[in-house]
């Protein structure tokens, strides 16, 4: 009956995405983006006096695909970056005729002393477009017709030949990753873009003279919720199958080396509820109740999930949802039944529950001593109420004193000393003791936004900076980093359509199929890293007791307030602040 109970869980439906942008193959495939509902403006367009155009632009800019650029006219970028840190720009070709085949071409970058950046470390990327819409009323249904929807540019694609079509924008993301081993110096080098013909933008990269760890060694406490059901669903592949864990790990490579520190685990099935998302959320732990009443758990696909994210680098914490489901409602398999079966509504604290979990925990907590991930591993909770909260950590402490647990939720001071990974939403505080104690007993202090935030975000529409503008502020406030629930959590179409039934656009999600990464990523890993390097200077300051210094920092970061961005775009904040901190 166990053999059953896995067959009836592994059950993984598949969906094949429009236009043949299904993706059992994705490094090969191609996709047409959705028709754009905004009207070109032809008269404008045949005011070009070139047929294609060319220029560096604002990397912080969503520029719409059928207006043409103003004044561009950067044929050269010119940018500064400590050792071992990644930089980005983007470029915009716009034509008044057909492209049959943009392409792309790097130098390697030099300096005078014959030092060199290899060409392999500058990664050129067609930015697409996706549908998105506006905030609206923020969370709960929508529907598509409710909200004004436009293409934005946000997928950064993995093919290096594109066709463009005419009157319409194509812009290109430009990152660059610097060694950690070269001379601080300028490196000069070009960016060629052939369209046929051959358009050269030049490249004049400053390196400085301090050095960013990599990302394995940078302190900020990224948690972005992973949705390995997803992979499966969108490749076509079997759920837990070993395609399906190849697959995995380029999307969890990409997540490590923005410096992810949690794994998510699911230890039950469903734990928002059904209809939560587009894709369902199963169990990596398989419960069955036996025709005597015993209890067994089958942590197979638990230990073979965590050890894959573990060799891809994601390996200091593993938060498992949930004992406090969203419904109260908990799913396993009924052996004496012989089909899934569900305890509903228990209360925690309540009989029912007790008797639910009590013995499951039991078990877990000798697994993962035997594994030896116990004093790593979390139970976690999401915006679960305070009552909630202390009958589930009575029974952890009934179980084992030394259960640690995680709340991305309301600050409750409460229990809050019982909580080890604390993410309360944006607009709350830890008290500054709480905060400076807890960070002294190295317990994660974060932050984290959700669908009721207009802004800061990072949906689809939203500024771009505004995804460096959110660790700015981390910094600022004095958390340790930052949470958000969706990392990979797709939509029906998610390379064409970021829309959803019940969040703002690209709230599920903020990398795409493929794997590929988006400009909101990005940004968002651009402030991580000026995370680091305001710690670094910020330790080497206190070290060499330069007071002043240490206020220039602090001043550096005094605009990053929420009540600051209602009135300032976070973009002109970030540039300023970014042009401070690389002057040191």
């Amino acid at each position: 009956m166990k053999k059953a109970a896995l067959i009836i869980l592994m059950i993984c439906s598949t969906s094949v995405f429009a236009q043949d942008v299904s993706f059992s193959k994705p490094d090969k495939r191609d996709y047409r983006e959705m028709p754009n509902p905004a009207v070109t403006d032809t008269k404008e367009w045949s005011m070009l006096n070139k047929d294609i155009n060319v220029s560096f632009a604002d990397d912080n800019i969503r520029y719409p695909k059928e207006k043409v650029p103003a004044g561009l006219m950067q044929k050269k970028w010119n940018i500064s970056a400590w050792k071992g840190e990644g930089v980005n720009t983007q470029l915009l070709v716009w034509t008044k005729k057909d492209i049959d085949a943009l392409g792309f071409q790097v130098s390697d970058l030099v300096n005078k002393k014959g030092g060199k950046i290899n060409a392999e470390n500058v990664k050129p990327g067609f930015v697409r477009y996706v549908m998105t819409d506006e905030f609206g009323r923020g969370c709960g249904r929508r529907k598509t017709t409710e909200y004004d929807s436009s293409l934005v540019e946000d997928p950064i694609d993995i093919v290096n030949i594109l066709k463009v079509e005419a009157r319409t924008v194509q812009p290109v993301w430009v990152s660059i990753q610097v060694p950690d081993d070269i001379p601080a110096g300028i490196y000069s080098g070009k960016i060629t873009l052939t369209a046929p013909q051959n358009y050269d933008l030049k490249i004049s990269l400053n390196v400085l003279d301090h050095t960013l760890p990599p990302p394995e060694k940078w302190k900020y406490d990224l948690d972005l919720w992973q949705s390995a059901a997803s992979i499966a669903q969108v490749h076509n592949a079997e759920l837990w199958s070993e395609e399906h864990f190849d697959l995995m790990v380029p999307y969890f490579n990409i997540l490590a080396r923005a410096g992810q520190k949690a794994i998510t685990a699911n230890i039950i099935d469903q734990p928002w509820g059904k209809g939560h998302v587009y894709h369902d959320d199963p169990t990596l732990i398989y419960w069955t109740k036996k025709e005597d009443g015993s209890w067994y758990y089958d942590y197979k696909i638990f230990d073979r999930y965590i050890t894959t994210l573990m060799n891809s680098g994601i390996d200091q914490r593993i938060n498992c949802y949930t004992m406090v489901t969203w419904d109260l409602s908990f799913i396993y398999f009924n052996e004496g039944l012989g089909r899934m079966d569900t305890v509903i509504n228990a209360q925690p604290g309540s009989k029912a529950y007790t008797g639910f979990w009590l013995p499951m925990i039991k078990d877990f907590t000798a697994h993962l001593k035997n594994k030896g991930w116990f004093g790593k591993t979390a139970i976690a909770m999401d915006e679960r109420d305070l009552e909630s909260m202390k009958a589930v950590i009575a029974l952890l402490r009934q179980v084992d004193p030394a259960w640690k647990i995680a709340l991305a939720g309301d600050y409750h001071p409460e229990v809050e000393k019982d909580i080890y990974d604390y993410c309360i939403n944006i607009g709350q505080t830890f008290p500054a003791s709480v905060l400076q104690e807890r960070i002294k007993l190295n317990k994660p202090s974060t932050y984290y936004t959700a669908c009721g935030t207009d802004r800061p975000n990072g949906f689809t529409y939203s500024e771009p900076a505004e995804n460096v503008w959110i660790s700015w502020y981390a910094a600022a406030e004095g958390f340790t980093g930052y949470l958000r629930w969706a990392y990979n959590n797709w939509v029906k179409e998610p390379l064409l359509d970021s829309r959803f039934r019940t969040w703002p656009a690209g709230d599920l999600y903020q990398i795409y199929p493929g794997p590929r990464t988006s400009v909101r990523f990005e940004k968002f890993v651009e402030g991580i890293q000026d995370f680091e390097k305001i710690r670094i200077l910020r330790e080497q300051f206190t070290g060499d007791n330069n007071s002043a210094k240490l206020k220039e920092l602090d001043d550096l970061l005094s605009p990053f307030t929420l009540a600051g961005l209602k009135n300032t775009p976070a973009a002109p904040v970030v540039i300023n602040a970014k042009k401070k901190l690389n002057s040191y």
